[in-house]
């Protein structure tokens, strides 16, 4: 009887939760839903970067978001994370280990020379960690999908992961313009596409501008799709930097947080709470998926899967531009910008100089 009524008031408590949750999980749902059909029509924007300009569009008009505010952050919060577990499905790592090992050394070099502009410009211009950790990851992994990943493990508020994906957006689509343009003016093989392929696929960060550079590369010289293959492969190889990355960041966050807290919390460090569990979940994915490879399970059978990890990306960057001010944003947009830029042009130049080292131009 004791049990009976326990579970009745537990059941009690999940559905008022439900009830709270619903007005703000519905409204980013709906505000995902547009953004979706609009990054469809514009896949050079995407979904994602219309999804936070209309939520902040409407958060200009909105300020007290009242009842409709607990499902909003919940959204922003664990929606995402459901997202980037959900990005492991889209990742064979059977087939990262056979065509993307020849493109790793140049990830390494990129990540780190990203990472390290983006700690140092974040001291010279006193900008916040979070705001340059976050460009930086964005900037040398893998976009939208790795400040998605991080922001959660460095306690990011929503207006800096929304800063980041401007930042990171901006210069997504000058690269998909400008990329195509400096790789005949270095003088990249026009009758094979993998050289440009490693190249955008390691010095472009999202996805869509890394297909935009790749697809307009086979394009001009009639190379059907093997320079957007090579690059997506390459890209895939990048995306699994989230794992080392987030895990690193997690432990430093909690290390800092038990040094802030005395000598005692020092001692109860521990790895376990450090690790992301939403990390966790994606690299599960990822495992899935390759052994469904390797039992013949066309990749196309996780294509819904993958689509819903995308949609969930807009629908929690609908709610991280509702809980953003895009007023404030514009007004301190300088030094992030600048940070962008620099972590941009590094990448650039790291990528082209290890192609060198390593005979590819």
């Amino acid at each position: 009887m004791r049990d009976e009524r326990k579970l009745l008031v537990d059941m009690n408590t999940f559905v008022k939760k439900c009830v709270n949750l619903a007005p703000g999980i519905a409204i980013s749902l709906v505000i995902g839903l547009a953004a979706w059909v609009l990054g469809k029509f514009l896949p050079e924007i995407g979904g994602p970067i219309f999804a936070i300009l209309l939520g902040m569009l409407i958060a200009l008009a909105w300020k007290k978001k009242g009842a409709a505010a607990s499902g909003i952050s919940f959204t922003s919060k664990y929606v995402l994370q459901t997202a980037v577990a959900l990005l492991g499905f889209g990742l064979n790592l059977a087939v990262v280990a056979q065509t993307g090992w020849q493109s790793l050394p140049i990830i390494v070099v990129t990540i780190t020379v990203a990472l390290v502009l983006a700690w140092l410009m974040s001291k010279a211009l006193r900008m916040t960690s979070n705001t340059a950790t976050l460009i930086g990851v964005g900037s040398s992994i893998c976009g939208g999908s790795a400040i998605a990943a991080t922001a959660p493990v460095i306690k990011a508020r929503d207006e800096e992961v929304a800063q980041s994906i401007s930042v990171i957006f901006l210069f997504n689509v000058i690269a998909a313009l400008l990329f195509p343009l400096l790789g005949m003016a270095c003088g990249m093989s026009t009758t094979s596409g993998e050289v440009f392929g490693i190249f955008s696929g390691t010095a472009v960060n999202d996805t869509s501008s890394v297909t935009a550079a790749a697809a307009t590369w086979d394009t001009m010289w009639r190379l059907g799709s093997a320079t957007l293959d090579k690059a997506v492969t390459v890209k895939l190889t990048r995306t699994l930097a989230i794992i080392p990355i987030t895990l690193v960041l997690a432990i430093l966050v909690q290390r800092k947080q038990a040094a802030q807290e005395g000598s005692e919390s020092k001692s109860t460090f521990s790895l376990k709470r450090a690790f992301p569990q939403f990390i966790l979940w994606f690299i599960v994915a990822s495992l899935i998926t390759t052994l469904a490879g390797f039992m013949g399970v066309a990749p196309e059978s996780f294509n819904l899967l993958k689509e819903l990890s995308k949609f969930f990306v807009i629908m929690a960057m609908a709610a991280i531009g509702l809980n953003s001010d895009i007023v404030h944003l514009i007004k301190t947009g300088g030094k992030p910008l600048l940070l962008g830029a620099v972590c941009w042009i590094g990448i650039t130049i790291s990528s082209l100089l290890m192609m060198i080292a390593l005979g590819l131009l």
